[in-house]
């Protein structure tokens, strides 16, 4: 750790702080613990099934204080960006407990000029995927809340929205516009939030391509936690390499 500099910490949720409805071994510890020592940090998470408002009071529930303006969402993320685009004319395939994040947003059902999609759950089926292949063959743009492969879930490791983005992407030549991790722009935001550069920035995730590989492109020091969705073999297989390696969350107690 950079000894006499300020150091900053970007944060995973899921998997890192809490699996489904129960919090991980450290986790309530370790955010007192940054807010003690003044260390700023902000928690970036690409679930995209509830609302930033919704996340922050389910976590609060389980007893995990986090407090406004302290997550950094993708609906948030792709707002803004679509804003700054030129508003288009935007088709939502997402959860419907966040499309009221995108109230801001010029949304329609037919003709879009852009299709916004996340997590949706059991509603994929294939002519939800035909018709949002339609749309981008006639132009409309592929904007991915996220492009994760899998995530943890109670029952085990489930299948994520990036096999339904690649999928697309393959059939109508149109290439994804991604908001979450890995995405530069989402990492970048973070920084800025915490005002720091990115040597002396941890990036702490479960994930070992979206959340370690995705950080370490900005050097950022990827800190990959040993919960979640890892996996020992992934190690193995992966040319990704974490700088640091912790069994849990609550390793961040010695770290600083």
């Amino acid at each position: 750790m950079p000894s006499g500099q300020k150091i900053g910490f970007l944060l995973d949720l899921e998997g890192v702080f809490h699996q489904g409805a129960e919090l991980l071994p450290g986790a309530k510890d370790v955010v007192t613990h940054l807010r003690q020592k003044q260390i700023p940090f902000i928690f970036l998470t690409n679930t995209t099934t509830k609302s930033e408002l919704g996340i922050r009071n389910s976590l609060n529930q389980l007893g995990l204080d986090v407090r406004e303006r302290e997550i950094l969402t993708t609906a948030v993320m792709a707002t803004t960006y679509l804003q700054k685009s030129g508003n288009p004319r935007t088709r939502l395939v997402v959860a419907e407990e966040i499309e009221s994040d995108f109230s801001s947003l010029t949304i329609v059902n037919s003709n879009p000029e852009a299709v916004l999609i996340g997590d949706i759950g059991s509603r994929w089926n294939y002519d939800l995927l035909n018709s949002i292949f339609r749309d981008l063959y006639q132009g409309a743009r592929l904007i991915a809340l996220h492009k994760s492969k899998y995530w943890q879930t109670d029952a085990g490791l489930s299948f994520d929205i990036g096999g339904f983005i690649t999928g697309l992407e393959y059939a109508s030549g149109v290439e994804a516009e991604v908001i979450g991790k890995p995405s530069k722009t989402f990492f970048l935001e973070g920084l800025n939030f915490l005002d720091i550069s990115s040597n002396v920035c941890y990036m702490v995730g479960d994930d070992l391509e979206s959340d370690i590989g995705g950080a370490q492109k900005l050097g950022i020091q990827g800190v990959l936690v040993k919960t979640g969705k890892f996996r020992e073999g992934q190690l193995d297989i992966s040319k990704t390499k974490p700088d640091l390696i912790w069994e849990g969350i609550g390793n961040l107690l010695d770290f600083v």
